[in-house]
């Protein structure tokens, strides 16, 4: 019986849709703009929207494929935004800023979060990436001492 059940299990996670993790990006782009803005209160919250919405995805209804990369990087995820709303310094959120990105990153290499491109873009000067929805360049790392600094190395296409 119980071979049974695990067999639907699995095939129910074998055939489940995608996983719908952009209210992840939504509110990572937001933080984003925040942090081009200089604005460290909106970084905060954005960033405990953010840890709000890696908490809630549902994982039950998630593809294994997509569980599998979400799982990966879930903590690491958490681990960033957790640190960026707990701050009021625009310097440590842009320090945490880093490797939410690079996480980030990982995650919409190997699963789909936005029917849209999705631009990484780098800042030479703090040798930096960070995701944007938009072609034109505003780094979140200088605001607006630095606003267009950088270059878009890679599109993930939809």
């Amino acid at each position: 019986m119980k071979v049974i059940f695990l067999t639907i299990f699995l095939f129910m996670r074998a055939n489940a849709g995608p996983a719908d993790l952009s209210p992840i990006l939504d509110h990572y782009y937001e933080l984003k703009d925040a942090l081009v803005a200089g604005d460290a209160a909106a970084a905060s919250s954005a960033a405990g929207d953010m840890l709000k919405a890696i908490n809630g995805v549902d994982m039950k209804s998630m593809a294994a494929a997509d569980h599998t990369a979400f799982m990966a990087l879930e903590n690491k995820l958490a681990f960033d935004a957790r640190h960026i709303s707990e701050s009021k310094n625009i310097n440590h959120q842009r320090e945490h800023f880093v490797s939410l990105s690079a996480n980030l990153f990982k995650l919409a290499k190997q699963v789909r979060l936005s029917p849209k491109p999705i631009y990484e873009d780098y800042c030479p000067m703090k040798k930096a990436y960070w995701l944007s929805g938009d072609s034109a360049i505003r780094n979140p790392y200088f605001g607006s001492t630095m606003a267009t600094c950088g270059k878009i190395t890679t599109t993930i296409q939809p």
